[in-house]
């Protein structure tokens, strides 16, 4: 007789008891977040003290703010994809194609020129950023999942197809016709004369995404898959479908951030991403998301996310050359990595 399975919905990180309602905060404590958010937190000190006239500025937390949006958006699709033991090197690209193909939708719904377009406009070009990502991210999600090919070489294959799809639409040229209304409204503007509304914005998606990684059905079969497939297969959960569904998400939010970085730069940049995959992926890993998948939580992506963004202010501000900055993101990400493994390893010993 065999045994009994279990239902999706009893099927939970590895380190959770539901029955506790401690869910998140024994992941939490089970991972490096609160060691990268001290971290964080002595930079800021630190920087502070070299630099009080610059770095403690409300105009310099607003600039590291904004700068971060787009990037945490990709962090926090990039959160899910890892958790499953995944990987997604394709992002930076599909940000590139999501601001690529808005801009000319707005532009060519405009009669060429975009700068004095409405909302009802701008909607739509938002509309067909998000669809932009996530076809990208369907297609991925398909070739990982149904065709079984490695996550790395489909998103590396991703990777340059998308970016080359968008040099094809644009010929190299970046698109710098972008609504006025867009750019006054979402790329600068601020609610109640302080907060940028992109950091708003940003801030609510990513709340929303905590909420369904870490209270859904949906977060605790992204958990299961990572920890272990065939028992989350094994337990009725459809592992093919929610690994679509998961790097579609991931697609989506790239297509969001492109949509962010078009308000905000007032153009495509085309050539402006080439590393954000990379900046994504060191991010999630330095919050604390294991790359063996399993474990992360979102709240560690965002501390994950401003560690490199203080660390380039600071060092500019210190009068540090900036080519340290990702020698020394280099080297905490390799310690992260590094600690990770000692913990799966202790945690296999017992």
């Amino acid at each position: 007789m065999s045994a009994p399975q279990r239902s999706p919905e009893d099927v939970s990180a590895p380190t959770a008891d539901p029955a506790s309602g401690k869910t998140f905060r024994t992941r939490l404590a089970a991972s490096p977040t609160l060691w990268t958010g001290l971290v964080l937190i002595v930079l800021c000190v630190l920087f502070s003290a070299v630099r009080p006239d610059a770095f403690p500025t409300l105009f310099n937390l607003q600039t590291l703010l904004v700068q971060a949006a787009p990037l945490l958006m990709l962090a926090v699709g990039m959160t899910f994809v890892i958790i499953t033991s995944g990987i997604d090197l394709s992002v930076g690209s599909v940000l590139v194609f999501a601001g690529v193909v808005s801009a000319q939708t707005m532009e060519a719904l405009s009669g060429g020129d975009a700068t004095g377009a409405g909302w009802g406009v701008i909607l739509v070009g938002l509309v067909v950023a998000l669809l932009g990502g996530a076809a990208w991210g369907v297609l991925n999600g398909l070739l990982v999942a149904v065709a079984r090919v490695p996550a790395l070489i489909v998103t590396l294959g991703s990777f340059g197809a998308a970016l080359g799809a968008a040099q094809l639409l644009t010929n190299g040229i970046d698109v710098r016709t972008v609504p006025a209304a867009l750019r006054e409204t979402l790329g600068t503007g601020t609610s109640f004369g302080v907060v940028p509304n992109l950091v708003i914005l940003a801030a609510i998606v990513t709340l929303l995404a905590a909420w369904a990684l870490h209270t859904t059905a949906f977060g605790r079969h992204t958990y299961a898959i990572g920890s272990n497939s065939e028992a989350a297969r094994r337990a009725g959960i459809n592992v093919s479908r929610h690994l679509v569904a998961v790097y579609a998400l991931t697609g989506v939010l790239a297509g969001f951030a492109g949509f962010l970085s078009l308000a905000y730069f007032g153009t495509t940049t085309i050539s402006g991403h080439s590393n954000d995959n990379l900046n994504a992926i060191a991010a999630v890993v330095l919050g604390g998301t294991s790359l063996f998948g399993g474990v992360g939580t979102i709240l560690g992506s965002v501390i994950g996310v401003f560690i490199p963004a203080v660390l380039d202010a600071g060092f500019v501000m210190a009068g540090v050359r900036p080519f340290w900055q990702p020698i020394a993101v280099g080297a905490v990400l390799v310690a992260a990595v590094w600690l990770d493994q000692r913990r799966r390893r202790n945690r296999n010993s017992r």
